[in-house]
């Protein structure tokens, strides 16, 4: 059968604007993200996207498991648009900024989570893309490099740069988002300042989930 993971839902996002995506599991917060980054084709509607973009939506994703660290940084800047110039010119910035020591030259399908994390962060961040995409991948990381994220979160937005973020955790959408979008049973149905649209979603939160018949 088919399923429709969003219903109708319409939004802009500007320049320079940080914007949450909020709503329970199976809402369809990540779709958006994939749709917006190029992974999925909408079936009805339409979706532009002006600037270049990098998106952090599935640990692991466009990463080679055979290939070590190293080469995938290599593979990971070829498919974000960059020459192997380029590239070489980034290496040792995401390299420093992974921490991953001499497991940057071991195969990634040796990698924990929270590397995979680190290295995907730091090849996503460094390629300076116009539009970053976030999807719950902070959570994973250990507090300090979540803290030196954030850190390069807010860096960009000081840059003027463009950051949809979906996440649960209410803390960290305040703290980075000016707005929010509400997402819910495939639905936009709340989009306006942050502190507002999530006071909306914990309420939200405290209704009993329905279940199917």
């Amino acid at each position: 059968h088919n399923f429709e993971a969003l219903k109708h839902v319409s939004f802009s996002i500007g320049d320079g604007e940080a914007v949450g995506v909020v709503g329970r599991n199976g809402s369809g917060k990540s779709t958006v993200l994939k749709i917006i980054a190029g992974v999925y084709r909408p079936t009805t509607g339409t979706v532009k996207v002006t600037g270049k973009v990098a998106a952090l939506i599935e640990l692991g994703a466009g990463f080679h498991p055979d290939l070590t660290g190293r080469e995938n940084i290599v593979l990971n800047g070829l498919l974000l648009g960059l020459s192997k110039r380029g590239i070489a010119a980034r290496e040792q910035q995401i390299i420093d900024f992974a921490e991953l020591g001499e497991f940057i030259d071991s195969p990634v399908k040796q990698y924990s989570t929270g590397m995979y994390m680190r290295l995907g962060f730091a090849i996503a961040t460094e390629v300076d893309p116009d539009i970053l995409l976030i999807d719950e991948i902070l959570a994973v990381g250990d507090y300090a490099f979540q803290q030196k994220c954030q850190a390069r979160i807010s860096d960009f937005r000081r840059q003027g740069k463009t950051i949809i973020f979906v996440s649960h955790d209410a803390v960290t959408v305040r703290s980075i988002c000016q707005r929010a979008l509400l997402i819910h049973d495939g639905r936009l149905v709340a989009d306006g300042a942050a502190d507002k649209v999530l006071d909306q979603y914990g309420e939200l939160l405290k209704k009993p989930v329905a279940s199917a018949s």
